[in-house]
This record gives C-alpha cells, structure tokens and sequence, in this order.
C-alpha cells in the first residue's frame, strides 16, 4: 500500500487541489476550445484606451480646479490689500506711493508674480479703462496680471482678460472678463 493511500489521499485530490488553486490565481483567464487564455491584445489596447481617457478627463477637471483656486487667491489677497490701503488712506489721509507703505511690498500672486498697484493720479494716460473705456477706480488700481503675466489697459483686449483686478473702487475684485 503506498503512503498516499494509508493516510487517506488518494493521488486524484492533489490534481484536483491544483487545478482549483490554479483557477483561483488566474480568474482573468477564459476557457477556450479546452484551453485557459489570457485577454487579447486587442482587448488589452482597448482597456488601456479607456484608462487613457478617464485620466485625461480627471487631468483636465483637476487643472480647472486648481486655476478656480488660484483665482479664490487672488482675489482674497487683492481684497485684504485693498482694505489696507483703504486703512492706511484713513490713517494718513493719503495713498501709500507703493505696497511697501503698507509693508506688502514684493508680494506675489499665486503665479508668482507681483501685485501691480498704482494710485490713480500717478497714472495719467495710463489708466485701466472698462469696455466704456471708463476708468476703472478713482482712487488706486490694483490687479494680478493672471495666470498668462500680460495685461493692458482697456479690458476689452484679450490679455486683461484673465487678470485678476479691483474695480467701482473696491465694489468690484474678481476676472477682468466677468467685469
């Protein structure tokens, strides 16, 4: 008597152990003709084309959401440094002549470049204007030039478009194309 066959197995258990173990590792095969087999190559492509495009989709909404949350930025720290100029005005009774008069100097915007500001009668001829070609403030522009880091002055071109910017004299702070 074999050993097998003393301690109660019998030699058609092993083989049938190894194949339920074997299908348990390889639940992604298929039987064909009698045989396993993989996916295709065909079927492999497929699913990495749909994998591509949800990762593009998530990309993309995931870059939207970050330029949304640059623009909250700015237009939070265009509000606070509005509102310290507006106390300093009230302190000294005049403009500061730049950021560093409300100790700001050099601050930057979420693109990493500077907040452009300027009191109004420093600015002749240079002025930013609304589509009316009205001035923007009376008092003191402020603005970030946006992600592109161009500006100019009417807000009907292009490049003022995705600038950050306060307008009405602080009644206004968000994109230059919503204004």
């Amino acid at each position: 008597m074999s050993s097998n066959a003393r301690c109660g197995n019998r030699p058609g258990r092993a083989k049938q152990r190894v194949r339920q173990e074997r299908r348990r590792w390889t639940s992604c095969a298929r039987v064909r003709g009698g045989r396993e087999t993989g996916f295709t190559i065909v079927e492999l492509l497929g699913i990495l084309t749909v994998v591509g495009i949800l990762t593009a989709i998530g990309v993309t909404s995931t870059r939207g959401a970050l330029d949304r949350g640059r623009n909250a930025q700015a237009i939070a720290e265009i509000m606070s440094l509005g509102l310290q100029i507006q106390e300093y005005r009230a302190t000294y009774d005049s403009l500061p002549a730049s950021l560093a008069g409300i100790n700001r100097a050099g601050t930057k915007d979420p693109w990493g470049r500077a907040y452009v500001y300027g009191r109004t009668a420093d600015l002749v001829g240079k002025v930013r204007k609304d589509r009316f070609l009205n001035p923007l403030n009376s008092d003191f522009d402020l603005y970030s030039k946006g992600p592109d880091g161009e500006s100019v002055g009417p807000l009907t071109d292009s490049r003022s478009f995705d600038d950050i910017l306060r307008a009405n004299d602080g009644g206004y702070v968000g994109l230059g194309a919503e204004y």
